[in-house]
């Protein structure tokens, strides 16, 4: 095993995942685990930044010090967008961490049965004693989510989790992805990005779970919305931008798809301004959408799962093992 592990967790965000990391390494890995600012602007910060053996952290960019040392830049996240590779030190592998599809999947569902079994409104009729769906009546009779088709755009880690519990509902599965879909028994039927629009029109719910980069940035454009049913949903908790924004927004003012559940955004809160509008359209004014914080994965459960991803790599690394979930290696 090589020497004990200077390891910081850099950011708001990474720091989330300090609380019990230590018990999670063997005693003597570790020699010093410090959680540093995002602005790395307190005393000696980015003195210890650049002399990590392990850096925990989502961003390093020109802001940034040189990680110098640094072996093993880990996300806490599954995407690395905002971490530049060119930065990071020969011989350092970057990794991420998933563990947040079973909750992702949770949320999906949370709102699509909300639009076919409406406890919300029943129970609020019947307090003030109206009895809104009242079996029996004809006006009164709900839709099923198990009648309808979802299509998951991007089949990963989310996307398989979601396409489980739509076959446990017993809905129709139709999936489109940058990769070509192994047969499955989760699967009825597959498509590849070049016939998006295809795949757009084949569902009821369409659910965004592709990653960002520079091929799936805006992919559903209008066009794509446009082939969508009049009556559908896109849900989106990828990545805001996969989705063009004024292309979404359109299509939902306008009413030419039904509604959307929207999870991740195109502006994000920053250390200047932490109250801000995730969009410049405004969604907010429009009845048929659903909005979030961007919370969909964030679960004890995912702390846990993540916490246990890096403290493992830290452990091969320590060891000389391979390592696991690599995204990067100079």
């Amino acid at each position: 095993m090589t020497a004990p592990l200077r390891i910081v967790f850099h950011g708001e965000n990474a720091r989330n995942f300090m609380d019990g990391f230590a018990s999670l390494l063997p005693d003597g890995m570790a020699s010093s685990i410090d959680g540093l600012s995002a602005a790395l602007d307190q005393p000696d910060e980015r003195v210890a930044f650049a002399a990590a053996d392990v850096v925990v952290g989502i961003r390093l960019d020109e802001k940034s010090p040189l990680p110098e040392r640094v072996r093993l830049f880990h996300a806490p996240s599954a995407g690395t967008d905002t971490i530049d590779v060119t930065r990071l030190p020969a011989g350092c592998t970057l990794c991420n961490a998933y563990g947040h599809e079973a909750p992702i999947a949770e949320y999906v569902f949370a709102s699509l049965l909300a639009r076919h079994v409406p406890l919300a409104k029943a129970d609020a009729d019947l307090r003030k004693g109206e009895w809104t769906f009242y079996a029996g009546r004809p006006n009164a009779l709900r839709t099923e989510l198990g009648r309808e088709t979802i299509g998951l755009l991007g089949f990963g880690h989310i996307g398989k989790a979601i396409a489980a519990r739509a076959k446990a509902f017993g809905m129709r599965v139709v999936v489109a992805n940058r990769s070509t879909v192994e047969r499955s028994e989760l699967v009825d039927e597959s498509y590849t990005l070049d016939r998006l629009e295809a795949f757009m029109g084949a569902a009821d719910h369409i659910v965004v779970s592709l990653p960002l980069a520079p091929e799936t940035a805006g992919i559903v454009d209008a066009k794509a919305l446009a082939a969508m049913r009049p009556t559908a949903t896109i849900v989106n908790v990828g990545r805001g931008p996969v989705i063009a924004e004024e292309a979404l927004y359109r299509a939902l003012a306008e009413k030419h798809i039904a509604g959307a559940v929207i999870d991740t955004w195109y502006t994000y809160p920053s250390a200047a301004k932490s109250v801000t509008q995730p969009s410049r359209f405004d969604f907010a004014s429009l009845p048929n959408v659903i909005m979030s914080p961007h919370m969909s994965g964030w679960t004890d459960g995912l702390v846990r799962r993540r916490q246990e991803t890096i403290a493992d790599n830290v452990r091969r690394l320590a060891s000389g093992e391979p390592l696991v979930n690599v995204v990067h290696r100079t």
